[in-house]
């Protein structure tokens, strides 16, 4: 990675903006319905008035997106306001640190994290605006222009009919959730994957939805499907063991990471041997900083690194630019989902083409304001600043 030598920034303003969309069709997973799609965009400001965009974790519980936009305000913007940051990792860690005790208090590590996350894409993105250089050649001068891409949240009982227009969306690679009916998982699989064409892949997510015999049976089941990964069966809090035993039992490769959150438990995972596919969430955990370290990592050990997300169209893009300087094999995750708070980030945010996923090359993340089409759908502004 690039050494991401700019000037020193201190930290001025701090702006958070809630969004919600209703959806035409509620998005499904094995454990809750999405009945609308939620946005926390955050926009750090420095003493010169250069600024970066980020973006927090808010798909779950339904109602965290305004929680942590108030966590930030309330919570952890003193400990971010006035502060000299040399280089933009540098805010991670010390947060990581001045945040222990607050969050230990309350209990709500997952939400700290996320905003902690949010914070570290847009200082990124600050420093990366003041060198002149889009994210992706800012971490990686020699990052790729685009990268491998894959359609998600297609629910499988829709996945015959949702697969063909997502190819005509410029797809080749799909992922549909099961963990429903057991019967229905399967049937939908098979006629999903029969709609595939040549070097197309079909994957499946289960969204933590079963115990270690039951995730058995299915990998059992499921093996002359051709799936391409089989992604957290059990619960990601599991015990290695446990992923062990699965992993040994399936014919199918094992994929995870979006529910890890720190170096040590990402080391434990990758090394474990488990999963053969590790996906890190820039938005849940670590953001540049993090997720790019245990990528590096993963890619290093042989694992296909293929980042989670699912969100706005901010840490889309960010996805989108980490995977490229990391390098790899592996694919990016693209909701196929109707959401405009993450398609109408045009300008920034990319074209899938071919399968492939191509990155516009503006100044750090690409992205100077967000698109005035989301103001109807605003439910809370805050600002804080010195």
């Amino acid at each position: 990675m690039s050494d991401q030598s700019t000037a020193p920034v201190i930290i001025d303003r701090l702006d958070a903006h809630v969004f919600r969309a209703p959806t035409p069709r509620p998005v499904s997973t094995s454990f809750g319905v999405m009945t609308d799609r939620p946005a926390v965009f955050v926009r750090v400001t420095d003493k010169t008035g250069a600024f970066g965009w980020g973006e927090i974790f808010a798909n779950w519980p339904a109602a965290g997106a305004e929680h942590r936009a108030r966590l930030l305000m309330e919570d952890i913007s003193d400990l971010v306001l006035g502060v000299r940051v040399e280089k933009p990792s540098d805010l991670f860690y010390r947060l990581e640190k001045a945040t222990h005790t607050r969050a230990l208090q309350c209990g709500e590590w997952g939400p700290f994290r996320q905003v902690i996350a949010g914070l570290d894409i847009a200082l990124h993105d600050l420093f990366a605006r003041q060198s002149g250089k889009s994210m992706r050649c800012f971490l990686n001068p020699e990052a790729r222009t685009s990268v491998p891409a894959y359609a998600s949240g297609i629910h499988v009982r829709d996945g015959a009919a949702t697969i063909p227009e997502q190819r005509t969306a410029g797809h080749q690679n799909f992922k549909v959730k099961i963990g429903f009916d057991r019967t229905e998982d399967l049937n939908g699989l098979r006629s999903s994957a029969a709609t595939l064409l040549p070097g197309e892949k079909l994957l499946s997510d289960a969204n933590q939805a079963w115990t270690l015999p039951e995730a058995i049976e299915f990998v059992h089941d499921a093996a002359d499907i051709g799936l391409g990964w089989l992604e957290e069966a059990i619960g990601a809090d599991a015990p290695a063991e446990d992923w062990r035993k699965l992993a040994e039992a399936s014919s199918i490769p094992l994929s995870g990471g979006e529910n890890i959150a720190g170096f040590g438990d990402f080391d434990a995972t990758i090394s474990a041997g488990s999963l053969s596919v590790i996906q890190p969430d820039i938005m849940k955990w670590g953001g540049f900083t993090g997720c790019v370290k245990v990528s590096e990592q993963a890619i290093r050990a042989g694992r296909l690194l293929c980042p989670h997300f699912l969100g706005g169209g901010i840490g889309l893009v960010a996805s989108a630019h980490m995977l490229a300087a990391v390098g790899g094999n592996g694919m990016l995750e693209v909701d196929a989902n109707i959401n405009p708070l993450r398609d109408d980030f045009t300008a920034a945010g990319g074209r899938i083409r071919d399968g492939e996923f191509h990155i516009h090359d503006g100044p750090g993340l690409g992205i100077d304001t967000l698109p005035e089409s989301l103001e109807p759908l605003r439910t809370l502004s805050l600002t804080r600043h010195q």
